[in-house]
């Protein structure tokens, strides 16, 4: 018995007559191609939507979109790799009609249309809404962090920077001690000649000058940290180690683990993230409140507080104090002890509220952190609370620039509410496999987990295309591509 053998490659049709035929109906290029031909892409903000009246023709957006697309979908996500798929993917092939657009143009399209990529996510979502795919009854939040198209040599904080200046100087010095004992040496042959040596001492001075600029760059931005090949990633710890990337935060819902939103920052850390991105969560879910858990990086407790004051019901891991919050009517209970207590900067009022409802006073300003201290010396001296740091006086240390420290302050019919911040056990253990399915998926079955693209704007544009991505494909995967497209259709 013999091998199954294939047909002679010299065959005179070695294809179908159509690629329609190598495309089932229930193929996922399928609904990528009905969604996206059902956009409005000017109303998206995406550039050059209509073709020019004069020169050469140009490639459809929707083309180089849909491409993107299925690319994101299928671990390809470089431009040159893309151009490669045109050629020989049958898939691809059927989606753009046989196109084979160059990698340059298809990296243009990703560089020009960031923001409008922001909007077709969006607009993904308002699809999802309309299909019920969101629960709105439990969000989880959370960030991960993917590495930068900048390596850690290429970045600099203002020690490194004073240090390397500080080595490039002995340096130097070393050189021209070498050069003022040249003429007194007995020369062997192996030595440095002097103008080799000027032009070491050029070249570290050089050096030298430019790493000065970066110093006065920081001190005049007031910004942490220089970075040379991505002015906007950071150096931050990421799996243990540290390195430059970017914090994507994520607001997920609980019922099929869709993305309801997502922001990238160049923030080292989560704190100060549940406010907006809860609020974004409910201007896309247009709900008047929403329930957010999230893990213990988030435990900031002014954004508990302004988060509950927008309708945001946090639940924090390992949090569990008491604080005191100013209310519009006198509470019906008075403020009694409290167990773990947190200290409430009034923004309004720029007072500070301890745990136990007393007031503190805005004192001085400290440069050094750049914190403006408050305290009150007298309602501190018999309390057992000891909620603020050691000092004359207990003191509470809020972070601010110099300019927005201010010493008048308003606790006039000032009524205080007591409240306890603990969160439901319940709904932590829910977290995990709420949030961080999303990222194990972009990680690993996509590989997507580092950034091809450079700037906060344009890695921006590439996580929306990131996560559309994984939207399509988790909702393919809950409805099947015959129902999502027969909703598409009608």
């Amino acid at each position: 018995m013999e091998f199954i053998s294939g047909e002679s490659r010299n065959q005179i049709i070695l294809l179908p007559d159509s690629i329609e035929d190598y495309v089932e109906d229930n193929n996922s290029v399928r609904v990528i191609d009905a969604y996206i031909d059902s956009l409005d892409l000017a109303a998206l903000g995406f550039s050059r939507p209509q073709p020019r009246q004069t020169g050469r023709p140009m490639y459809d957006p929707k083309d180089l979109l849909k491409l993107y697309v299925y690319g994101y979908m299928n671990r390809v996500r470089s431009s040159r790799r893309l151009e490669t798929e045109t050629k020989r993917n049958l898939e691809v092939m059927w989606l753009l009609g046989v196109l084979s657009p160059d990698h340059k143009t298809i990296a243009a399209f990703r560089h020009e249309n960031g923001a409008a990529l922001k909007q077709v996510f969006r607009d993904f979502v308002g699809v999802c809404v309309k299909l019920g795919l969101y629960g709105k009854e439990l969000v989880a939040i959370d960030g991960s962090k993917f590495k930068a198209v900048n390596s850690k040599d290429r970045n600099f904080s203002e020690a490194k920077l004073r240090d390397r200046i500080d080595r490039l100087e002995t340096h130097i010095e070393e050189y021209l001690k070498e050069l003022e004992d040249e003429d007194g040496k007995e020369k062997t042959g192996n030595e440095k000649t002097v103008a080799e040596i000027q032009g070491i001492v050029t070249e570290l001075s050089e050096r030298k000058e430019r790493y000065e600029t970066y110093v006065e760059e920081l001190e005049r931005t007031g910004e942490s940290q220089k970075s040379l090949t991505d002015e906007d990633s950071r150096l931050m710890a990421a799996n243990g180690k540290m390195e430059v990337c970017y914090n994507v935060q994520t607001a997920v819902d609980a019922k099929n683990k869709v993305v309801v939103e997502f922001e990238v920052t160049n923030e080292g850390n989560d704190k100060n993230q549940i406010t907006p991105m809860a609020e974004g969560t409910k201007t896309v879910l247009g709900m008047d409140a929403v329930v957010v858990v999230a893990d213990t990086g988030y435990d900031s407790v002014q954004d508990i507080v302004e988060s509950m004051t927008l309708g945001i019901e946090p639940h924090i891991g390992g949090t569990d104090f008491d604080i005191c919050v100013p209310v519009d009517e006198p509470p019906p209970a008075e403020v009694v002890s409290h167990k773990d207590g947190r200290c409430v900067y009034v923004t309004g009022r720029n007072i500070v509220l301890c745990p136990m409802g007393k007031t503190l006073y805005p004192g001085f300003y400290k440069k050094a952190t750049e914190q403006g201290v408050f305290y009150n010396r007298e309602a501190c001296k018999n309390c057992t609370c000891k909620c603020t740091t050691e000092g004359r006086g207990r003191r509470h240390q809020v972070p601010m620039t110099e300019a927005d420290f201010s010493k008048s302050c308003n606790d006039a019919d000032l009524f205080v509410k007591q409240m306890r911040i603990k969160p439901d056990k319940g709904i932590i253990r829910q977290r995990k496999s709420i949030v961080e399915h999303p990222f194990g998926t972009i990680k690993r079955s996509m590989d997507a987990g580092y950034c091809l693209t450079r700037g906060l704007r344009n890695v921006a544009g590439e996580f929306s295309l990131t996560f559309l991505a994984y939207n399509v494909k988790r909702v393919i995967n809950i409805l099947g591509c015959k129902n999502l497209m027969a909703y598409l259709a009608g």
